[in-house]
């Protein structure tokens, strides 16, 4: 998983863009959800790791940003598991996708990587305070690039971090402009007009993704609101992105309506209880309740229901 830390995105938003990311073949609708596809920390369980790491020909490892998604991917797991225990996942993750050779590359590329983003946190605290957004991201991304050079060749650099840095240079661009009390509004839209000239077919899919996504939201509502079955919203879901995603949305789908189903019988059971308690709610036997109907984890969204 691998996080932009310029400018966030709405949390749901990303996680919609990962579901629907548009360069995955197409896949048949599962006929049903594989439980427990990842349960080395809790809060990933279900979940499938990033990353597609490759091999070209002659057993050489495939240097690229799909490697540093693998290893973010498992270091998100941090504050659940210490870094020794996420650093033997992600190489015997290695050991099972790669073979020896290509998986030895990987594995030091690991250590260069694990090494690199210790010595950042470090630089990251050294860096002195700045008076606007822009000058502190573009300071951040200096300090970042700087360092890259004692863990990293500069093939590897570019291969691991090129797509980042053009999406942080993007951000860090459009920030000062933002920010430039100098300009009119129709001076900025120029200077943003401009950027966006710039930016690559893939930089352009990822900024409208959100977009696209709220569009498309927005039409399946409208279809199921017309009386459409999901028969429908597959179509018109796997039309607009493909049919693996609209396959993955209808998990979704059938996911949270499990997750609401399982809510209402709680605030059923919830209320009952307090009724036979006389309107009072004793805490231990609601908190019986809970446990009886969701996992430690799941009883942290309960907040909204309750």
């Amino acid at each position: 998983m691998h996080a932009k830390w310029i400018i966030g995105a709405s949390l749901a938003a990303l996680a919609l863009y990962l579901v629907l990311r548009p360069d995955e073949p197409p896949a048949p609708p599962p006929e049903k959800p594989e439980p427990d596809l990842f349960a080395f920390v809790r809060s990933m369980e279900g979940t499938r790791p990033d990353g597609k790491v490759t091999v070209a020909a002659g057993e050489k490892l495939v240097v690229d940003a799909e490697l540093g998604h693998l290893f973010d991917y498992y270091l998100a797991g941090l504050g659940e598991k210490p870094l020794a225990a996420i650093r033997s996942q992600i190489e015997a993750e290695l050991d099972k996708r790669l073979s020896a050779a290509p998986a030895r590359e990987a594995k030091r590329l690991l250590a260069a990587y694990l090494a690199y983003r210790q010595a950042l946190a470090g630089a990251e605290q050294a860096l002195p305070a700045q008076a606007d957004a822009a000058t502190a991201a573009r300071a951040r991304l200096q300090a970042m690039r700087g360092l890259r050079g004692n863990y990293f060749t500069p093939e590897e650099s570019a291969g691991l971090f090129g797509a980042s840095d053009a999406h942080d240079d993007d951000a860090v661009a459009r920030m000062a402009i933002l920010g430039d009390a100098t300009l009119d509004e129709a001076q900025r839209q120029q200077k943003l007009a401009a950027l966006d000239q710039l930016l690559s077919p893939a930089q352009r899919a990822a900024r409208d993704a959100p977009m696209k996504v709220a569009q498309l939201d927005a039409s399946v509502q409208a279809l199921r609101a017309q009386g459409g079955g999901e028969n429908e919203v597959y179509r018109l879901r796997a039309s607009t992105f493909t049919p693996a995603a609209a396959a993955r949305l209808a998990e979704l789908d059938r996911e949270e309506s499990q997750w609401q189903q399982r809510i209402i019988a709680y605030q059923a059971a919830r209320a009952q209880q307090a009724s036979l308690a006389g309107g009072a709610q004793d805490p231990a036997a609601l908190q019986q309740l809970r446990d009886a109907s969701f996992t430690p984890e799941e009883q942290r969204r309960l907040g909204a229901y309750e």
